[in-house]
């Protein structure tokens, strides 16, 4: 069972399925191409900055519980003692490169893999979340308005930059196992009857 690790794995999950992609056939030709998790501090692009130039960055913007999964699972949970947590992840993937042909190449080519892999499952999921075998996870484009896009943008600080806003879903990030304490007994000696 997935555990707290899941939301980290689903994004690397992503980025291992996209190199891999671009390991096969790369979008712009004669460069290397690479997807990349990145955080909010990574799109300033400065001189240390992680985005390579030719690269697809993969940006977790929002973690959403599944309010329509979460009662069933909460059933599941009563029947076997864990907590069973199901949570989409909101993605924003950005092409990067020196030009806008580049930059559409790559995000095209993102595309095309992601839509060839709609499920992961099994050991394409990256295993530090300890995944079950009967465990996926579904990446889909999500329908966002611009909008909300530009907003994400402008709370970003940062210029707008062509992406595509892609939804993980269903990650369960799941409890331990935890043993109830015994029940506590109080045990008083010395007493005398009055």
């Amino acid at each position: 069972m997935a555990d707290f690790r899941a939301i980290a794995a689903a994004g690397k999950t992503i980025e291992r399925v996209l190199n891999a992609c671009f390991t096969v056939d790369q979008p712009v030709q004669n460069k290397v191409t690479k997807a990349v998790l990145v955080q909010t501090e990574d799109f300033a692009r400065t001189g240390d900055s992680i985005i390579p130039t030719n690269a697809v960055s993969i940006f977790l913007y929002r973690v959403e519980v599944n309010r329509v999964m979460r009662a069933a699972w909460a059933g599941v949970g009563n029947l076997d003692g864990q907590a069973h947590l199901p949570v989409d992840l909101h993605y924003l993937l950005t092409g990067w490169a020196e030009n806008a042909e580049h930059e559409h190449q790559i995000l095209g080519k993102t595309m095309q893999c992601l839509d060839s892999f709609p499920s992961m499952s099994g050991p394409v999921l990256y295993p530090t979340a300890g995944w079950s075998d009967t465990e996926s996870m579904q990446v889909l484009v999500e329908d966002v308005a611009l909008e909300p896009l530009m907003r994400t943008f402008d709370s970003l600080e940062a210029d707008f930059r062509l992406s595509i806003p892609y939804l993980a879903r269903i990650v369960r990030v799941d409890g331990r196992d935890i043993e109830p304490a015994e029940p506590a007994t109080t045990v008083v000696t010395g007493l005398v009857p009055a």
